[in-house]
């Protein structure tokens, strides 16, 4: 079965590419999601995070598998930034779809800050995907 889940991590470029090739993802694409501005632009995309909508087949990847992959790929305690990336477009999220996603993936980030991965503590945000905008 196929579905989906959409992240943000600093530059979707970046964060594509990485995640692309992992085993179980079918097909990637690059836009916004989290914001109130209709039709978003690289130019004018105020209140969105540069987000990476990832299908992925169920039968070889999870949605865990992918949240594991995606918190040793960015740093998640650094608040709307990336490396030199800074601004809310930065910003490390998780646009889940449902409460079973929401709770998943909070108990994935209890799991991570408990872990000591990290220096200090995570914060992703976890926001309902009102709708992904592919990027123009």
């Amino acid at each position: 079965m196929l579905k989906k889940i959409v992240l943000a991590g600093g530059c979707f470029w970046g964060l594509e590419e990485l995640i692309r090739k992992q085993s179980g993802v079918v097909n990637t694409r690059v836009g916004y999601a989290g914001g109130e501005v209709e039709n978003p632009t690289y130019e004018n995309h105020a209140g969105h995070a540069e987000a990476v909508e990832i299908e992925y087949d169920t039968a070889k990847t999870s949605y865990k598998n992918l949240l594991d992959f995606f918190f040793q790929i960015h740093d998640p305690t650094t608040l709307n930034q990336q490396g030199n990336d800074r601004g809310t477009s930065y910003r490390s999220a998780i646009f889940y779809v449902d409460e079973k996603e929401k709770k998943e993936a909070e108990s994935f980030i209890a799991i991570v800050n408990k872990s000591g991965r990290w220096k200090g503590p995570v914060v992703t945000t976890l926001e309902p995907l009102k709708q992904f905008y592919p990027a123009e």
